[in-house]
């Protein structure tokens, strides 16, 4: 299967234990279709990693224009940190470092005397949307610690704008919900919108309940 996103590719192949993988004639397909389009496919930005109980004998390693594809463990895929195990340590360490760095732009505009809705508002527009890229992908497979520490730093934020109110107050005070409640509530809207309705590109995905 191909997906094409603006300027990165992605193929995908899902085998069974006994199956053999076509992954390398899909990588000679590609480089054939992008040469006749006058494009270069990129060797060495192209990964390749095995999701799964991986067999003693995996695949070898993919060719491309005669150079041997990286095989990875973790992957940056559209701004989401993928890991072959599917689990989301990396991908939630990534996205609280780079929220935790922006606080310090919170910081220096609470420093400057910014009110309360400003300082609310640059949360809300600049930090918040970090923390929650991308979530109906990964907000059902974090763990209670990998949640807490995504909502710490919603808690550092709103204890900078609101210092002199407990967490759950000024959430109340400024109309906003925990980070969790948020990624239900965004998870619940993308799959009522993106899979269920049936003019949906991923409305194939769910199971034929006729059979």
């Amino acid at each position: 299967m191909t997906h094409k996103f603006v300027d990165d590719t992605t193929l995908s192949e899902v085998l069974g234990k006994t199956a053999t993988s076509c992954m390398q004639a899909f990588c000679d397909e590609l480089v054939q279709q992008s040469e006749k389009a006058r494009m270069n496919v990129n060797g060495r930005k192209t990964k390749e990693m095995m999701i799964g109980a991986i067999s003693k004998d995996p695949p070898a390693y993919l060719l491309l224009c005669g150079a041997s594809v990286d095989r990875v463990a973790t992957f940056k895929l559209l701004g989401v940190y993928v890991s072959c195990d599917l689990k989301w340590s990396e991908h939630v360490d990534a996205i609280v470092s780079k929220a935790a760095s922006r606080l310090h732009f919170l910081n220096q505009l609470k420093r400057a005397s910014a009110p309360i809705r400003d300082l609310l508002h640059f949360y809300i527009s600049v930090l918040r949307p970090v923390l929650e890229y991308a979530c109906p992908v990964w907000h059902s497979s974090l763990t209670a610690s990998q949640s807490n520490a995504l909502e710490s730093v919603q808690k550092r934020a709103i204890s900078m704008i609101y210092s002199r109110a407990d967490y759950e107050t000024s959430l109340t005070v400024a109309s906003i919900d925990t980070l969790k409640d948020r990624r239900e509530k965004l998870t619940e809207r993308f799959f009522k919108r993106q899979v269920l309705a049936s003019s949906s590109p991923l409305h194939y995905m769910l199971p034929d309940h006729s059979l």
